[in-house]
């Protein structure tokens, strides 16, 4: 067990920076610097923001970002199950990502198979009614034309850090739907893209990031964290 705040304040010091410096190297606002170094947690927005600066700070430093997280939990998250989250980078939703492909082929399969018995049905309704006086053309040629509905589109979001880095923390269907992501986005790194019905995003820096909803740049306010949703129809706030 060690404190956090005055450790970070000693390697600051110990490197020679001042907080000016220390914000300009992490986008982080000197006021939650000052706030991470006097242990003030309760000043900045969520939790996640208070892991995803102190990490951000102390790999900045050359410390280990991810001892500060967990003695963070340990000391301030009591009984929640965030206790033991590591946050997640995008390449390791590569897996549910091959997964969920895989059982959207199967559905597609099991649709297929559907269809072929239907046709087969009503093939044989036909043949039959054909032996019939009383059939007729125009009933064969209306059961023929039944098709399935299309199935319903989402939104397909891109974010790119251009300006510079940001935490953000992806939802599908709202902040209580299963986490895509969740960490920093850094300047300039592959685009991040999210398929879903609806996606809720919580972006720490939104003035550094471009977002792209289904082909088309969406315009979002700066100069303070932003929670969104993102719809077919396009942005609004959470």
């Amino acid at each position: 067990m060690f404190e956090i705040g005055s450790s970070l304040r000693e390697a600051r010091e110990r490197q020679g920076l001042d907080l000016a410096a220390v914000e300009r190297e992490t986008k982080i606002r000197g006021k939650y610097i000052r706030a991470l170094e006097d242990e003030q947690f309760e000043l900045l927005p969520a939790q996640t923001y208070v892991k995803g600066f102190l990490r951000t700070y102390a790999e900045t430093l050359g410390l280990d970002g991810q001892l500060y997280v967990d003695e963070y939990n340990s000391r301030f998250v009591a009984g929640d199950d965030d206790t033991h989250f590591r946050p997640r980078r995008s390449t390791a939703r590569q897996p549910q990502q091959r997964n969920r492909r895989l059982e959207s082929g199967v559905v597609l399969l099991v649709l297929a198979a559907i269809a072929i018995v239907t046709v087969v049905v009503i093939g044989a309704w036909t043949s039959s009614d054909k032996q019939s006086p009383a059939a007729t053309p125009k009933v064969h040629r209306k059961a023929v034309a039944r098709h399935p509905a299309a199935p319903a589109t989402g939104v397909l979001l891109v974010i790119s850090a251009l300006h510079g880095n940001s935490l953000l923390e992806v939802h599908a269907r709202g902040a209580t739907g299963p986490l895509r992501f969740q960490g920093t986005i850094v300047r300039r790194q592959v685009p991040l893209k999210f398929w879903a019905t609806r996606l809720w995003v919580n972006a720490g820096t939104p003035e550094n990031l471009r977002f792209t909803v289904n082909g088309r740049v969406v315009t979002v306010p700066g100069g303070s964290p932003r929670v969104l949703l993102f719809t077919r129809a396009g942005v609004r706030s959470a």
